[in-house]
């Protein structure tokens, strides 16, 4: 019997949450599924080598790639041309706001259930307000859980429409390398202290952010200080304060070697919790305001309950202060040794066997509520960018796009980061799905 594909698709969201999200419920379905993840987010390049899991790139509308009024049409026909293709039988969407492109989807194919893997936490905005008309729209709604679900009071916290299942996580103990191995893999001392920082640059106060968490490391003898990027601001200038060993690496996923540190500093986004707290790692988290998330109510519950230490994001001199305590050996055993009575993270496979129960279960026939959720939502954005101008972050090439089903990460993300556009193929493609492809980009292309 061939085993019922599952698509997984994730917005472009602000770090990894998403993609690690679908990653781990990717790697739950291999055994009874073909997974395959489709993402605006240009991580997604890291996933195909590294987890052997088919993946598609998907330029979004902010890569200014084609009109915008034809971008949502244009994830549509992506979305119903994969479903074609594989024979899917469910489309699961990880994101804040379901995209008027994937609600098209399920309604020119009804047979292929449409779930929303809807994350807590959120921040009380205007997105709210759309809530029962896009739960309304899903053959069902998943709630991943969230170590702090109890500080949650945001719009989704007192909602009935979502089950809510553990939290998610690419963490596994069973899959975890020891101490020894992981530094192996990333070239470190195994002998001198290291410490892994997870935090975003780029606007002024990310940047500030940075410089203030890494000068609270500042004294702490051999150390090895792990960043994930480049420490520089955009004209080149370096955050880091002289005098510390900084080492950029380069692995996917980092759970797996999260033996391999001493302490974290990381932003409170649902991916660092719960990989950083699953692997008892003593962390320092610095909150991300920017988005829907609500990082600060995470960073509070981890902080009053003793699984972490939260520095106040808006005051870079305690930033500096609570960083410096992680330099106290006692300290960092009492947070890793409160961390052991965490729950484990598997929810990944507990939505993975929700999925497969799906396939077989009837769809929902609300079509009249996901075609007008599909109508609102496309001219909501599409007025929302004529008044809100955004800029692509590189100029648009006019010429041809290149297609590829390239699995090689260096060479995913060299497209995806290019002016060209990238025409995204999974490794299996059939001629047809390829010519089928072509007459898409011709479709919506401004070439």
């Amino acid at each position: 019997m061939n085993k019922p594909t599952v698509i997984l698709a994730t917005s472009n969201g602000i770090g990894m949450g998403h993609l690690a999200r679908a990653s781990a419920i990717a790697k739950a379905l291999k055994s009874q599924a073909n997974p395959i993840i489709v993402s605006m987010a240009g991580g997604i390049a890291e996933i195909p080598d590294a987890l052997g899991i088919p993946c598609e790139y998907i330029p979004g509308k902010d890569r200014r790639w084609m009109p915008r009024p034809k971008w949502d049409l244009y994830l549509r026909d992506r979305l119903v041309a994969l479903i074609d293709e594989t024979d899917a039988k469910v489309l699961t969407y990880d994101g804040v706001v379901p995209y008027a492109g994937v609600i098209a989807a399920r309604i020119a194919r009804p047979n292929v259930k449409l779930i929303w893997i809807r994350r807590g936490l959120w921040q009380k905005k205007i997105h709210r307000f759309a809530l029962p008309l896009q739960s309304a729209a899903m053959d069902l709604v998943i709630e991943p859980g969230d170590y702090a679900f109890a500080y949650d009071h945001g719009p989704t916290s007192k909602r009935k429409d979502a089950i809510r299942t553990v939290p998610v996580s690419l963490y596994q103990s069973s899959e975890a390398l020891n101490k020894e191995e992981s530094r192996k893999i990333l070239g470190l001392d195994q002998n001198r202290p290291a410490v892994l920082v997870q935090l975003g640059t780029g606007a002024d106060d990310a940047n500030e952010k940075m410089t203030a968490a890494l000068k609270g490391l500042l004294g702490w003898p051999d150390l090895q200080v792990v960043l994930t990027k480049e420490p520089v601001a955009k004209n080149g200038k370096s955050l880091a304060p002289e005098g510390l060993d900084i080492k950029v690496i380069r692995y996917f996923p980092l759970a797996k070697v999260l033996a391999a540190f001493d302490a974290g500093i990381c932003a409170t986004g649902y991916n660092g919790v719960h990989e950083l707290l699953a692997a008892k790692l003593p962390t320092v988290f610095i909150s991300n305001i920017r988005g829907m998330d609500d990082q600060e109510a995470r960073a509070k519950w981890c902080h009053d309950f003793g699984y972490a230490l939260r520095a106040n994001q808006a005051d870079l001199k305690n930033i500096t202060e609570t960083v410096k305590e992680l330099q106290d050996a006692n300290l960092r055993a009492a947070l890793s040794f409160k961390c052991a009575e965490l729950p484990a993270p598997i929810g990944g496979e507990e939505i993975a066997n929700k999925l497969l129960k799906l396939i077989s279960a009837p769809s929902k026939s609300n079509n009249l509520a996901r075609v007008f959720l599909f109508q609102s939502l496309r001219y909501l954005a599409i007025g929302y960018r004529s008044i809100v101008k955004q800029k692509s972050t590189v100029d648009v090439s006019s010429s041809a796009p290149i297609f590829s089903n390239s699995t090689v990460s260096t060479e995913m993300q060299k497209h995806i980061r290019s002016g060209t556009r990238f025409e995204h193929l999974i490794a299996s493609a059939s001629e047809k799905y390829l010519q089928r492809r072509r007459q898409i980009a011709d479709t919506y292309y401004d070439l």
